[in-house]
Formats: structure tokens, C-alpha cells, sequence
């Protein structure tokens, strides 16, 4: 078992405070430690095979953790039937969920903290992580670090085919038909952003870093180049040069399984979520128009422009912060402030509300807040892929 040294506590708080804030997601099917004696003990050795929900003989590991060589099915179903699934459940518990139902487990799973100290204990034996934040944190040893370096594998959501799309720019359908030229030029400049960014991972890293960093200078370079691969791959592992540009399939494939993984509390909002097509929740003439125009958008109706992030400032977000410090923005005639998120209101509300312009978010959000009453819409699709994975160890 492997310590933290200097834990990240600071900046996952603060991103916790703001998933709890996203409008009409509900974390209904999670358990909790309490709620089970096995995330108390360490893992002990097993036989050669078990038993899962189905009453299917799978094949299980011959140490303490997992054999490299086992399959994606075999792990998670011996994962859940010790009841050592992790996920968050503010949010992004939908994917993990479609996995477990793919090979007919229980969609109930252990309540993760926002540190991977769980998953060092070994209360959690499949923990979710991001491949561009907790991942790194397994497996590098910089500040901040656990250090399990090539002892660690992961599942992968997009491999898996229960991939939902992550972030993009949002705004009202209001604010969008009142000010097609700024909305354009925002997401022009973004995307020009968001390219530079790509191209160039260390410089934005570092642009990030010096905008109030909430993590290390080494992690903020290992996120930087991460995200890029989830800005420039799409769900099916095929290269995207169209920044920003919204796959019908992958939208699609993430609608259907936020109708049947999301539960709304208010049952005239659970209804509406089940007739919401695409249309209600994204509006893809603007990119397109956008990025045709090469610049050329016309005086934007407002010049003076906010967007609110999830959290705070770091590498998963660099396209705006690289905008904003290139001159992007200013070259389309904007004046853009970023907002970082964090605080008691949540990018939907906030943004719906009028109290900023422009949101990122992820794409689940936006359904369950426009199924909840909001009328937002995406203009943009930044993540092309789903940047989930489950966390393993192997046994050595």
C-alpha cells in the first residue's frame, strides 16, 4: 500500500461543491461504506473463478488484485461481486452504471471520495478516475502523487462502448438567438483557442498555471496532454481535426443512456427527460457558421462576455485561457471573463439565470437541467470522447 504525500484535497472540495449544484442529476442508486462490511477489508487472495449476479462462472485473479491478462468482463464482474465498485455519484456515475448492466451486475456502487485513498487502501478495488486528473495521480509519483506507475491498468468507457460525451460551451436559447454574432465569435475564438492549446500542451499548461493553477505545475502538464487527446479522438479512438464539431452518433449514444440512468426526483421532469431528442438540448448551426467564416462574423451584439467553468483553473479548460492570453478574443471584438466555477452555483443555473453568458459542462448535465425546465443549449462539443476509466492494480 502506497501513501499520498501531498493530497490535491483543495481543488476536489471545491469540485465537489460544484457537482452537487448541477440541476436534476441524483445519485439515488449509490451505496455507501457504511452500507457495506466489505469496504473495510483488504483483498484477500481468491479461488480460480466466482460467481456473478447472473449466477455466471467468471474467471477471477490469483493474488491479492488483478492478473494483468484478465479480461475487462472478468474484472468488473468480480469487482462488483465484492461490492468494491467506486464512482463519485454526482454526475458521471451513468457510465459506470451502463458498464455494470453490460455484463449483467448490479448498478449499485461504493460511494468515492474525492482522493484516491480508497483505491490506496484497497476499500475500492475498480475506483473511477479521470485520465487527465485522478489517473495521473495513481500513476505518477510528482507532488501529489501515489506512484503506482505501470502496476495499475484501466477500463476504458469509450472501448467499452458506454461513452457520454463530457465538456462543451453552452448558453440560453435566448441569449443565442439575441446574439448570433457573439456567439459565434465566441466559439470561434474558443475553438482557436483550444487548437493552439493542443498543439502546444506545455505552453498551455503554463498559461493555465500562471492563471491561479489549483494543482502542481508537473500534473498541470500531464492534464494538459491529456485533455488533448480527449479534444482530438473522438468515442471510437478516430482522429478529430474539426474542433468543437458535435457527433450525432456519440450524442445520440449519450442521450440514450442518460434516459436510462438518470433519475429526476420530480416526476413531471422524469417524464419530459424521456421525449428529449437532440434538438432540445443542442443547436449546431452556430459552430458550423462559425467555423466557416474565417474570422469574418459581423460587430458581435455584445462585446463584454463571461463564461463559467466547472471548477477551477487547470489544463481542462486551457482553450479559453489560451484565447483570452493569445488575443483570440480579442481579435472577433470580445471582452471575455472567466469565471472559475466552485462556488454555491453551478454552471446551468448560473448560466440560465443570466448571471453568465457562456457554460461548460458536460452534456448529461444539460439534459437533466433542460428535462428539469431550463432552456439551454450547447453550441459547441469540446471532449469528443468520454475521459472516465476504471482504475485497477495488477498483481506483480
Amino acid at each position: 500500500m502506497r501513501k499520498l504525500r501531498d493530497k490535491f484535497t483543495a481543488s476536489v472540495v471545491i469540485a465537489a461543491i460544484t457537482m452537487l449544484t448541477l440541476a436534476g442529476c441524483s445519485s439515488s442508486s449509490k451505496t455507501t461504506a457504511e452500507s457495506t462490511t466489505e469496504t473495510t477489508k483488504t483483498v484477500e487472495a481468491t479461488d480460480s473463478s466466482s460467481t456473478d449476479a447472473s449466477g455466471t462462472d467468471t474467471a477471477s485473479s490469483t493474488g491479492a488484485y488483478f492478473d494483468a491478462d484478465m479480461s475487462a468482463e472478468d474484472i468488473i464482474k468480480q469487482a462488483a461481486l465484492e461490492g468494491k465498485v467506486g464512482n463519485w455519484g454526482l454526475g458521471n456515475e451513468y457510465e459506470v452504471q451502463a458498464l455494470l448492466t453490460k455484463y449483467n451486475q448490479k448498478t449499485d456502487f461504493l460511494s468515492q471520495a474525492f482522493d484516491m485513498d480508497g483505491f490506496d487502501d484497497d476499500s475500492i478495488l475498480l475506483a473511477s478516475a479521470m485520465t487527465y486528473n485522478e489517473l495521473g495521480l495513481v500513476k505518477n509519483d510528482y507532488d501529489g502523487g501515489y506512484g503506482y506507475g505501470d502496476t495499475v491498468k484501466y477500463i476504458d468507457m469509450n472501448d467499452e462502448g458506454v461513452a457520454m460525451l463530457e465538456d462543451n460551451i453552452f448558453t440560453t436559447k435566448e441569449f443565442a438567438e439575441a446574439n448570433p454574432n457573439t456567439v459565434k465569435a465566441f466559439i470561434y475564438a474558443s475553438m482557436k483557442g483550444w487548437e493552439y492549446a493542443c498543439a502546444n500542451p506545455e505552453e498551455a499548461a503554463e498559461i493555465v498555471f500562471n492563471a491561479g493553477s489549483s494543482v502542481s505545475s508537473e500534473h498541470q502538464l500531464y492534464m494538459a496532454e491529456e485533455v488533448k487527446k480527449l479534444v482530438e479522438t473522438d468515442t471510437k479512438g478516430n482522429a478529430v481535426t474539426e474542433y468543437g464539431k458535435m457527433d450525432e452518433d456519440a450524442l445520440e449514444q449519450t442521450l440514450n443512456l442518460a434516459k436510462k440512468y438518470i433519475k429526476l426526483e420530480d416526476s413531471a421532469a422524469a417524464e419530459k427527460l424521456q421525449t428529449l431528442t437532440l434538438d432540445d438540448f443542442r443547436d449546431s448551426s452556430y459552430w458550423t457558421e462559425a467555423m466557416a467564416s474565417n474570422g469574418e462574423l459581423g460587430t458581435p451584439e455584445k462585446a463584454d462576455v463571461s463564461i463559467q467553468l466547472k471548477w477551477l483553473p487547470q489544463a481542462q479548460f486551457m482553450g479559453y485561457y489560451v484565447a483570452a492570453a493569445k488575443g483570440y478574443y480579442d481579435e472577433v471584438g470580445l471582452n471575455v471573463t472567466i469565471t472559475p466555477g466552485g462556488g454555491d452555483i453551478g454552471e446551468t443555473t448560473a448560466v440560465n439565470s443570466g448571471q453568465v453568458d457562456f457554460g461548460v459542462t458536460w452534456d448529461a448535465n444539460l439534459i437533466a437541467a433542460n428535462a428539469g425546465g431550463m432552456n439551454l443549449v450547447e453550441v459547441a462539443q469540446v471532449y469528443q470522447r468520454s475521459g472516465l476509466v476504471l482504475v485497477y492494480k495488477i498483481n506483480e
